[in-house]
């Protein structure tokens, strides 16, 4: 077995390596001076399990290409199976026509990763579950939800109510109050009209009760800050939330920063910015273990849903 890492997030990489007590694969990911990108492996990986590592977050057309090209060079390497390990998958959000003559990028991505020459897919918390049904090969979702249990668990011992900030992720959210031992309350956002902000309903009594909201992404921060501030209006003690993924664009930390938000935590799917390391109420887990000990059980041919049983 051997553990390649991709630019987008190599200490994350090196913290899976630690934990399956392997060094990571030499090789070289660089640009010509125009900005091409080039790959060249130095290990011999003819016969290997081969994991290559990279989100395809921020910059993500830069960083599907150095997946794309990776892939390609393993692949004319001889490598005997190639798994990308995609802690976040990008275009996720794109899974359906939104409109006339609109595409649908997240099979795109997903056609371009099989023809690259990955045989299996290994990914964490996709933005819909149907994504795994655009690969023909086999594609494993991982769940952030034993990281986020055990965290919470040490952090609130009563009066918990997990909070789905929205109804497409009830199951999510369910999902974790269940490992809780929680209540579960969910937002029902509504624009009234183009324009004006959302009015948040709130279904379920979050008064005197630590309100803990569970979502895959978050990006501009808007929903999520709007959200906290409707949970204290209703009487919540506190709120949090915990998502898998911080894409955090634009002026989303500093957002989080000035919100009712009690703290922020996410994981290390994408690699942390220097807004994001110094903000207070942010801070990160680390997936590693999760995604090494996946990693071992598909190399040694062994279940990788009981992890989550």
């Amino acid at each position: 077995m051997k553990i390649l890492s991709c630019n987008s997030n190599r200490p994350l990489a090196e913290a899976i390596a630690a934990y399956l007590n392997l060094p990571l694969t030499q090789a070289d990911v660089r640009r010509f001076a125009d900005n091409e990108i080039f790959v060249e492996i130095h290990e011999n990986v003819r016969g290997e399990d081969v994991f290559v590592v990279q989100s395809t977050s921020f910059p993500a057309n830069d960083n599907v290409m150095e997946l794309l090209v990776t892939l390609d060079a393993l692949r004319r390497g001889s490598a005997r199976r190639i798994t990308a390990v995609l802690p976040y998958y990008g275009y996720a959000r794109q899974d359906r026509k939104s409109g006339p003559r609109t595409p649908i990028s997240a099979k795109l991505l997903a056609n371009l990763i099989t023809k690259a020459g990955a045989d299996r897919v290994l990914t964490i918390d996709l933005h819909a579950g149907q994504i795994q049904g655009f690969f023909d090969i086999p594609a494993d979702n991982l769940f952030a939800a034993p990281v986020f249990r055990d965290d919470l668990l040490a952090k609130y011992q009563e009066n918990l109510m997990i909070v789905s900030p929205d109804v497409g992720g009830v199951v999510r959210a369910r999902s974790l109050a269940n490992r809780v031992n929680a209540d579960l309350a969910i937002i029902d956002k509504r624009r009234p009209e183009a324009g004006v902000s959302e009015v948040m309903n709130i279904i379920g009594d979050v008064s005197g009760r630590h309100c803990v909201m569970v979502d895959d992404i978050v990006d501009s921060g808007g929903t999520l800050c709007n959200a906290a501030q409707a949970l204290m209006d209703a009487g919540a003690l506190s709120v949090d939330a915990y998502v898998t993924h911080g894409v955090l664009s634009g002026g989303a930390v500093s957002r989080v920063v000035s919100s009712p938000l009690n703290s922020l935590v996410i994981t290390d799917s994408i690699q942390a910015t220097e807004a994001v390391s110094v903000a207070t109420n942010i801070r990160q887990l680390s997936i590693a273990p999760l995604l090494g000990e996946a990693i071992l059980r598909v190399n040694q041919e062994r279940s990788v849903s009981s992890l989550f049983a």
